[in-house]
């Protein structure tokens, strides 16, 4: 592995917005090219449409967007919030870690690692007694992470097209 830059983690503010929207849209585009027809189509400015969504929860008490920083630059970010009890997920309330993405230039060196861990100690504070993520299928490389972290397999999604 390539010695890298060191990075910060901290809490996401306004000002981030631009960074949040390009990485959403890194996110958006990649899952889109998993499975066209699962996820949403990212259409002509994705990057203005996530960055808008992920500012608006950074007012929410129970929601929390960290970034990572290297060189002044937003490099990752991870979105995650408590979730209560669910019955129709038949799931007792939880941490729920709804997005991680890094830039290419970035994995590889513990950014997604440290933004996972700052997540889930803001959710354990926060007293969540489990932490519960969803990953693409076809997104092998987070699932490595994911199982290098701790996580467990506990869900299959599947879709069907009408």
């Amino acid at each position: 592995m390539a010695e890298s830059a060191p990075f910060t983690i901290r809490r996401a503010t306004e000002a981030d917005a631009s960074a949040l929207g390009r990485l959403g849209a890194l996110l958006l585009r990649a899952h889109h090219a998993f499975d066209a027809q699962r996820f949403m189509a990212p259409g002509p400015n994705p990057e203005r449409g996530y960055g808008a969504f992920l500012v608006s929860q950074l007012a929410d008490a129970d929601v929390i967007v960290f970034v990572a920083e290297q060189d002044d630059g937003v490099i990752g970010y991870v979105y995650a919030g408590l979730e209560p009890r669910s019955w129709k997920e038949l799931r007792d309330a939880c941490g729920f870690i709804h997005d991680v993405a890094v830039l290419e230039t970035g994995r590889r060196s513990g950014v997604a690692t440290a933004l996972i861990d700052a997540a889930i100690a803001w959710l354990r504070e926060r007293g969540a007694p489990r932490v519960v993520l969803w990953s693409a299928d076809r997104n092998e490389g987070a699932q490595r992470l994911f199982d290098r972290l701790g996580f467990r397999r506990t869900m299959v999604e599947m879709t069907r097209e009408l």
